[in-house]
């Protein structure tokens, strides 16, 4: 299982294009993804219902986390998706 820090950094956070986004991208990928906000609060990388419910603006961190048998290349096109701010920046 990979966890990675990530950080929303894309002007208008994860509303729901970017979320779209990253579930297309989620969604390419055989391993199990889960985005969390908080000890609490998870989300799954491949619902855009659970994404959006996170409400996490501009400068929110959140921990991904990656597990299956392509959690590295999931992991890292996440990590990209997030730090090219879902092409917004």
């Amino acid at each position: 299982m990979i966890e990675e820090k990530l950080t929303v950094v894309n002007p208008l956070g994860l509303h729901a294009r970017a979320a779209a986004q990253l579930v297309r991208l989620a969604s390419a990928f055989e391993s199990r993804m889960t985005i969390a906000r908080s000890a609490t609060e998870f989300a799954d990388a491949k619902s855009i219902l659970s994404i959006l419910a996170m409400a996490a603006g501009k400068g929110t961190e959140l921990t991904l986390m990656v597990e299956g048998p392509d959690e590295r290349a999931a992991a890292d096109a996440v990590r990209d998706l997030f730090a090219e701010g879902f092409g917004e920046i």
